[in-house]
């Protein structure tokens, strides 16, 4: 997070909304790495990713937002179904940077965060009742994505022992 602040990085507050593909770094201003997790709870990048961010080449950082994107797309479809992509997309264009390329289920997330409209008026539904509400269903695919990020750590780069 220091070297991302370093860069020039805008702080959570100037990001939202604006979609992670443009952004210089995908740091959210939560970095739990400085407290030993070896996966930011904000931004789900592995620590050694983090720390050698501004020395990784454009395609090294395609590759880590790449996996972020699919993991976070991986998440928002054990909560939500994306019904509409062309409603969501046409309410995210307004709020959400890069709205036309985003897959759906990446891009449904953003627009939960950015905006405040029902879910139906987004082309979105939710896969339980129990998670209707925008702030549970937010907080249940941010813990969704932490783990399946946490997943892909140890499965890469963890050794039995």
């Amino acid at each position: 997070m220091l070297e991302d602040a370093k860069a020039g990085a805008r702080p959570p507050a100037a990001a939202a909304g604006n979609g992670a593909l443009h952004r210089r770094t995908p740091c959210v201003g939560v970095c739990s790495t400085t407290y030993g997790d070896l996966v930011c709870r904000g931004c789900k990048r592995f620590a050694h990713e983090i720390v050698g961010w501004n020395g990784y080449r454009e395609p090294q950082r395609q590759l880590v937002r790449a996996r972020l994107e699919e993991l976070l797309a991986q998440s928002v479809r054990a909560h939500l179904r994306v019904a509409d992509v062309s409603l969501l997309r046409r309410v995210a264009a307004a709020a959400v940077q890069d709205a036309a390329v985003r897959c759906p289920e990446a891009l449904a997330a953003e627009v939960l965060r950015a905006r405040h409209d029902a879910l139906d008026a987004c082309g979105l539904v939710p896969r339980s009742a129990a998670a209707a509400d925008r702030r549970t269903l937010l907080a249940a695919i941010d813990r969704e994505f932490y783990a399946r990020s946490r997943a892909h750590y140890e499965a890469s780069f963890k050794t039995l022992t």
